[in-house]
């Protein structure tokens, strides 16, 4: 797959796809929708697949001081777009400039001139440009006039229940892991690379491996059952916390993850976590010694979670 990162990079090579536009936040199964769909005509016209999304997100841009919790940071999206099949991405970094482009202006620059494209797919209910004037219907006015097609996909939904990455959200921060793996297609994981961090974990005889999460705000927080996957390793279940760490004083958003009967070292590895059960919420402890009394009982909830859903 091609990333391209931003219109200066475009050349006269890129021109002629089929594209579609979006946060694509998660990659869930509304998002698959749209891609069966961006997928198959361009298959039909022999062109490239080629999505188009934003770094920030705009809903980041525009709540900078609280901005929504991400389901995927950028290079967990990439990776999940390639595994489906995408032949490019272009990244827009969405700013001042961006944010005030009137809504033709977009196309105009961008899908006509910058990638000449010639079908473009979007969601039932995609809004985009200026004070989100653009909407589909403006879309086909200037298909019809630069020459390409529009078609939109209906709201994707399981059970009677519109996929979104909002309701995944909720859904995670609710603690209903199984509910946000139907909507997303999969298990929720985060993936990062192990760093080193305060050796805690190892004084009190529960070992961590510690992951970076690199986003302003995350959708889950708390005590989980997990399954942490790295290549060249076999899943690995393990209980995790993620949050601020109030018992020692943390400050920052943390992924703390020990792994079951496991003694390697995983410094410095790229690892995905899945996220299998909630367990409690995050809590300050009086001492360390009943941190450690807590961590023991979590530990042997994982594993009767693991007993009865052993790790694959």
């Amino acid at each position: 797959m091609e990333l391209i990162r931003g219109t200066h990079n475009l050349r006269p090579r890129h021109r002629g796809c089929v594209a579609t536009i979006g946060n694509f936040d998660g990659v869930h199964l509304g998002h698959r929708a749209v891609l069966d769909q961006l997928h198959a005509r361009a298959d039909a016209l022999g062109l490239p697949a080629v999505v188009i999304t934003f770094e920030p997100y705009p809903q980041e841009y525009f709540a900078r001081s609280q901005p929504p919790a991400r389901l995927t940071r950028l290079r967990e999206k990439l990776v999940a777009l390639e595994a489906a099949g995408v032949q490019r991405v272009l990244v827009l970094a969405f700013n001042a400039r961006l944010a005030a482009m009137r809504a033709g202006d977009f196309v105009q620059h961008l899908l006509v001139d910058g990638l000449g494209v010639r079908f473009l797919v979007v969601g039932d209910d995609f809004r985009f440009g200026h004070g989100r004037e653009g909407d589909y219907a403006l879309l086909e006015r200037c298909g019809a006039a630069a020459g390409f097609e529009v078609a939109h996909t209906a709201t994707h939904l399981i059970d009677g229940v519109r996929v979104s990455s909002t309701r995944i959200r909720e859904r995670l921060a609710a603690g209903e892991l199984a509910e946000a793996a139907r909507l997303l297609g999969r298990p929720y994981a985060v993936h990062g690379r192990v760093a080193h961090g305060q050796q805690l974990g190892r004084t009190i005889g529960f070992p961590t491996a510690n992951v970076h999460l690199r986003r302003r705000a995350t959708p889950l927080g708390g005590v989980y059952a997990v399954v942490l996957r790295s290549t060249g390793l076999p899943p690995l279940a393990g209980v995790a916390n993620l949050g601020r760490r109030p018992t020692v004083g943390g400050t920052r958003e943390q992924l703390e993850v020990h792994c079951f009967d496991f003694d390697g070292d995983l410094y410095r590895r790229r690892v995905q976590v899945e996220f299998r059960e909630r367990l409690r919420p995050e809590q300050r402890f009086p001492s360390l010694d009943e941190l450690k009394l807590q961590i023991a009982r979590d530990a042997e909830a994982a594993r009767a979670h693991f007993r009865a859903r052993p790790a694959d």
